[in-house]
């Protein structure tokens, strides 16, 4: 018989048993079938219904639209399943669709092995059937508490934002990004016009998650021990002798705001490499380690380059995303003034601990992601690089250098950020759409016939994006 599961972050539940004698609707209304409250979801999502050649689905018009691995699928279009498929209805809700009875199809046999990711081998969750490959019901190395963590973060979500929100107006998708790069454990470069409230956002987000803020203003005199720290000579007058004591730095903090990080020479600009990516700071020949959890968030103005120090590409590499912190709306301009002249000030209050924090950044490792996630991921990077044969035309003519294999490592972690950021454990490649701009914007060069024509490297990831196909049934071979 034929079974319909939901994901959840303990575990598939059964949804219902499918008789072929009827069809089944599933949506937010009452009178559907199989009822699911959910935003994403509309009043009437999705049928189910039997044909000839078997149980077959189909998209009722929604609104944020369902898939099938990956998969959209059109409007009032069945489309036949085989055992072990995953429905995602408006890229939130996870649904298994189970049936001994039907073909298990290649691409799906494929996608049940292990993803090949730098983390050990995680299990996607689905119902136990007994079957060999299966997927387990629960998220490989995660505990019951990290997956009750997962489940409330869509609340916790909502309550970061609303206590950012008492400081920061507007600038929603920004906090998201933030919030996505912080969980997955990366850094980011934000650039922007002065005073679009960069450095205020850094330090409210520090105090929504109880992280220790430091800021330190670029400068070109700016020596890389004024970050670091440095060791000193020290006297003790009642033994008469010397010793060497080293001073902490700034660095020395859970999240280090770099303001203005392209007026200062590269040297000092290097200091941050080694604590971006090892987490720790060498003086001298001693290692200090950088208690976690450790983030770096640099501003930029984008406008004013006179006595400034562009960041190396390399550099740029080193950050996760490259997020561009626009104007307010009107209306959102019209309430800074307001709340900023007035003299009343609001306090944000903690949201999350530094434990559940590390907690959730340990969780992001463990969601599992399908190859056919990654293989998305992965076209999408080598996309970006003219000399791959299989680049579009237009990147051939429009970009110099591509971008590297880090870009897909941070195209598949801040999609897990997404997820877990919305009480999911499944990952769709809308997740990586999602961050393909932020992820990919720094990592692109684009050529002088690019410039020349006006197109910026956000046009051609968003031409990427609408171009590059998701795989399909032809890139599992048997």
């Amino acid at each position: 018989m034929a079974k319909l599961f939901l994901q959840q972050p303990e575990g598939a539940q059964l949804l219902a048993e499918l008789d072929p004698a009827q069809s089944y609707v599933i949506g937010r209304a009452e009178d559907c079938i199989i009822p699911i409250q959910a935003d994403a979801i509309s009043g009437h999502h999705l049928e189910l219904l039997y044909t000839e050649q078997g149980w077959a689905a189909q998209d009722l018009g929604s609104s944020n639209g369902s898939t099938i691995n990956g998969q959209a699928l059109e409007a009032n279009q069945p489309v036949l399943l085989a055992d072990g498929l995953q429905i995602i209805l408006g890229e939130q809700v996870g649904l298994i669709f189970q049936d001994d009875a039907a073909e298990q199809p290649q691409e799906v046999e494929a996608e049940a092995e292990p993803a090949p990711d730098a983390e050990p081998a995680a299990e996607q969750p689905a119902p136990e059937t007994g079957k060999k490959n299966k997927r387990s019901s629960a998220v490989a190395g995660a505990s019951a508490e990290d997956l009750a963590l997962v489940q409330s973060m869509a609340k916790l979500s909502d309550k970061i934002r609303a206590e950012i929100a008492k400081v920061i107006v507007g600038q929603v998708e920004i906090i998201n990004q933030v919030m996505m790069v912080i969980i997955a454990g990366g850094h980011g470069l934000l650039v922007g016009m002065p005073g679009m409230a960069k450095t205020t956002l850094c330090s409210t987000i520090a105090k929504v998650l109880d992280m220790e803020f430091k800021r330190v203003q670029f400068t070109p005199d700016l020596m890389p021990t004024d970050i670091t720290g440095s060791e000193i000579l020290e006297h003790d007058p009642v033994t008469d002798k010397k010793s060497v004591r080293f001073i902490k730095g700034p660095i020395f903090t859970n999240m280090l705001l770099a303001d203005e990080i392209n007026r200062t020479p590269p040297k000092t600009q290097a200091s941050l490499l080694e604590a971006m990516q090892e987490k720790c700071v060498t003086v001298g020949n001693q290692t200090y380690k950088l208690e976690p959890p450790f983030f770096v968030l640099a501003t930029q103005n984008p406008v004013e380059q006179e006595g400034t120090y562009p960041l190396p590409e390399a550099q740029q590499d080193r950050f996760m995303f490259n997020l561009w912190v626009d104007y307010p709306l009107e209306d959102e301009e019209v309430t800074v003034i307001k709340s900023t002249t007035s003299g009343k000030h609001s306090t944000p209050e903690k949201v999350l601990s530094q434990e559940q924090l590390l907690q959730l950044q340990s969780v992001v490792r463990k969601i599992p992601v399908s190859d056919h996630v990654i293989k998305y991921a992965v076209r999408l990077v080598r996309a970006t690089r003219p000399q791959d044969e299989k680049s579009p035309d237009f990147i051939k003519k429009y970009v110099q250098n591509g971008a590297g294999p880090r870009a897909g490592q941070y195209l598949i972690l801040a999609a897990k950020a997404r997820a877990v950021l919305e009480g999911r454990i499944h990952v769709s490649c809308n997740d990586v759409i999602k961050a393909a701009i932020p992820v990919l914007r720094h990592r692109i060069q684009s050529n002088f016939a690019a410039d020349s024509e006006g197109i910026s490297t956000i046009d051609l990831v968003n031409r990427l994006v609408k171009e590059i196909p998701q795989p399909g049934e032809e890139d599992y071979p048997a």
